[in-house]
């Protein structure tokens, strides 16, 4: 495990590039932030934009509670308990939050840059309010199945 990068991910590269790419600026990375650390953070604007792996961060198609025991299992669990302990803390901070999954990332990069500009625009403009939608996550990405199955925008 001690290979396993937590920062400068290929997927968050590539993001970053990307954003660029599309003129966006100010972000600051890994920046701390009440509830942990954010991937990318719009400071300014109040976005945090997360690069979910999708073993580590519980994506279904990677993992399945049970099918591993012990250690594993645990482990995932907690990722995605502090996942939604972090996203609760932003929004009662007044952020937006995207998470993206790395797969996403990897398959087109720049379409995932667009959704991070597109809600960087609207909150510039002061258009999405400071509740995140409902249920405290941004349909863009919630990774954790909160939200109903048609609300997720992800290729699978």
């Amino acid at each position: 495990m001690s290979r396993i990068r937590s920062t400068d991910t290929k997927p968050e590269l590539l993001l970053r590039s990307a954003l660029w790419a599309r003129g966006a600026r100010g972000w600051r990375c890994q920046w701390r932030a009440p509830g942990g650390r954010i991937d990318i953070a719009f400071t300014r604007w109040k976005v945090a934009v997360f690069v979910d792996g999708s073993f580590w961060h519980g994506h279904p198609s990677k993992w399945q509670p049970g099918r591993w025991t012990g250690y594993w299992d645990e482990k995932i669990k907690r990722n995605m308990a502090r996942d939604r302990r972090q996203n609760d803390a932003l929004v009662a901070n007044g952020w937006e939050i995207l998470r993206l999954w790395d797969f996403e990332i990897e398959h087109d990069a720049h379409a995932a840059a667009a959704r991070v500009t597109t809600v960087l625009r609207a909150r510039q403009r002061g258009h999405i309010s400071n509740r995140n939608r409902e249920l405290g996550r941004i349909a863009l990405g919630a990774p954790h199945g909160d939200e109903p199955a048609a609300a997720r925008t992800s290729a699978t």
